[in-house]
């Protein structure tokens, strides 16, 4: 594992990925047009666990709507959220706002231009702060994404979990050894192409690879080995019941999330771990209807969370001075309240169909 490439071996291979990526990469995504800081921050954050395909809108609409780190800065953490809504792991958006208010606070407005300028912020690790020197400012960093770890692990038959110290260790040592110093922007970019496109997942493409010919995973025949999954390990499910309180002019009580834990700042319904709560709450309510919904799971990272709705309407028409918490509002379904989580747009969806869902 802990044999380097020798430097003709790395020029080698830097070369052949530079040319592939002059006649077969991407030149046209919409960061790579006036690559800014700014721009290609807010990119490589979108990009951490999603697909290009499903970025491009939502980074074109942020663009519109926060041009700069100014105007991202001078916004409300709701409506950074609401942009946010549909790319989820959203402690990525809630970071990348708390990291413009500083940057305009102790840098003038400017992303740092230094590796650990760039690492003090919040959500930027080493790869992020890599790619925003390299891509926008002409710097020699390397990088190390989920893409550029596929390619090396497979090229060079890297054993072991990547997520592993050891092994993360290694593959910092090897993407530092084969980035090279000049033209590194293009190459850090040819080598997320390579992974994206070619040396994907499950069907690499390894008759078009530019490096077929020294990688360790094709010489085996089967490359797909590489990298080695993560130890399997049973996600643990929980439970949440959702109560959603709709008054008697159609309106929906949300409530903001916590700052922290899932679905941090977001909005949502009132919550409960167990049924015993949910139906105290319930019973502290003047209903005229109770309606209780099929239970559907939704996934996390580390966990799956049983969700099961409940719909009830109040006899009484409520105004909004009645609730005395800022943390609430009554809202018509439909209305921009700010970043919903998944689950939660499902809900007001069904509701806002014509036909019942709730039977």
């Amino acid at each position: 594992m802990n044999t380097l490439p020798s430097n003709r071996q790395c020029r080698q291979f830097s070369d052949a990925v530079l040319a592939w990526f002059e006649q077969h990469g991407r030149k046209h995504l919409p960061w790579q047009q006036n690559p800014t800081p700014y721009r290609v921050w807010v990119s490589e954050i979108m990009l951490q666990q999603t697909q290009v395909t499903t970025v491009i809108p939502f980074f074109e609409r942020f663009m519109l709507s926060f041009p700069g780190v100014d105007a991202l800065a001078e916004a409300s953490q709701d409506e950074v959220l609401n942009h946010w809504s549909g790319l989820g792991y959203y402690a990525r958006g809630r970071n990348l706002h708390k990291a413009a208010i500083k940057i305009m606070q102790d840098n003038n407005g400017e992303l740092p231009q230094t590796l650990e300028g760039l690492m003090e912020l919040p959500g930027i690790g080493r790869s992020t702060a890599g790619a925003i020197l390299s891509l926008a400012c002409g710097q020699s960093e390397p990088i190390l994404d989920g893409n550029v770890k596929r390619v090396l692990c497979r090229h060079y038959g890297v054993d072991g979990w990547y997520g592993q110290s050891a092994v993360e260790k290694h593959l910092w040592q090897l993407t530092s050894a084969v980035t090279p110093r000049q033209l590194t922007g293009p190459y850090n970019q040819a080598m997320m192409d390579l992974g994206a496109t070619l040396c994907s997942r499950t069907k690499p493409g390894c008759d078009r690879c530019p490096v077929q010919s020294s990688c360790a995973g094709y010489a085996t025949g089967n490359p797909t080995q590489w990298p080695h999954k993560k130890p399997k390990k049973n996600k643990p499910q929980r439970q949440t019941w959702m109560i959603i309180v709709q008054d008697g002019q159609g309106r929906l009580m949300m409530k903001r999330r916590p700052p922290s834990g899932i679905w941090g700042g977001l909005w949502g319904f009132t919550q409960f771990d167990t049924e015993v709560l949910a139906e105290r709450y319930l019973d502290s309510l003047n209903l005229s209807s109770v309606a209780r919904w099929q239970s559907f799971q939704h996934t996390f990272t580390h966990f799956h969370l049983m969700i099961h709705p409940i719909h009830v309407r109040l006899k009484h028409k409520v105004t909004a001075s009645m609730i005395e918490d800022n943390e609430c509002r009554w809202v018509t379904p439909g209305e921009d309240v700010g970043g919903l989580p998944a689950p939660v747009s499902r809900i007001i969806d069904q509701l806002q169909k014509p036909v019942d869902s709730s039977n």
